[in-house]
């Protein structure tokens, strides 16, 4: 049996929201990190600094100390690339979620509770994409709190989307998720999304080999709404 319940967002659901989107977002700037240090351009472009500060200062331990500060400096970078898009999210729609997802026509946002606590989340709204608004909605927001990873919150909050999706009589759900996000990407094509584009969110996101996955959802069967 569930230890958990999905239900729609209320006001004092704010805080834990907003904090567990951050945490969620924040907790995946390590692994954009160690992507960056195993892509073949990061990789010649350190040995090319070493071996230049190694010439330059004429002692090695000169040059691998160029290259820790390359490094230190390169995961503050990725880290302010996460911190940045968290800021974004939080001074945008997940400042007035009520009025971003509640009052918006075919939008809504749902929590997983546990213990009175909020233990999970997503929205789903018309995507920003014109080509697919009246075709599609976007499930967006997406987070679970770690500790209750694996036992099927991510599943039932998606299955809350396509089910509000269908209802409504879109054809379709898209929704795109990072490349490091490994798991959220196996969860979505469990459900039967497809990868159907690739793109790098700013040209920050292309110098650290950072890319968004695009993923749609075609809904079989889907119903009018009354």
């Amino acid at each position: 049996m569930a230890s958990y319940r999905i239900r729609q967002y209320r006001d004092q659901d704010y805080d834990a929201v907003r904090s567990l989107f951050a945490r969620g977002i924040l907790e995946h700037a390590p692994a954009g990190y160690r992507h960056f240090l195993r892509s073949a351009w990061a990789q010649l472009g350190l040995l090319v600094f070493f071996v230049a500060a190694r010439v330059a200062a004429g002692y090695w331990v000169l040059g691998l100390g160029a290259v820790a500060l390359v490094l230190a400096a390169t995961w503050l970078l990725v880290r302010s690339f996460s911190t940045s898009y968290v800021r974004q999210a939080l001074s945008t729609d997940l400042c007035d979620i009520t009025a971003s997802y509640l009052r918006a026509p075919d939008s809504c946002f749902w929590v997983a509770e546990a213990g009175g606590s909020v233990v999970g989340m997503v929205a789903v709204a018309p995507p920003q994409d014109p080509a697919e608004r009246g075709v599609a909605l976007e499930l967006k927001r997406m987070s679970v709190s770690k500790d209750y990873r694996g036992r099927g919150v991510s599943k039932a909050l998606c299955g809350e989307v396509l089910r509000f999706a269908r209802a409504r009589g879109y054809e379709a759900v898209v929704l795109s998720t990072s490349m490091v996000q490994v798991a959220a990407q196996r969860l979505y094509e469990g459900q039967g999304f497809k990868k159907v584009g690739t793109f790098s969110p700013s040209l920050l996101g292309s110098l650290l080999c950072f890319q968004i996955f695009h993923y749609r959802c075609d809904l079989p069967g889907r119903t009018a709404a009354p």
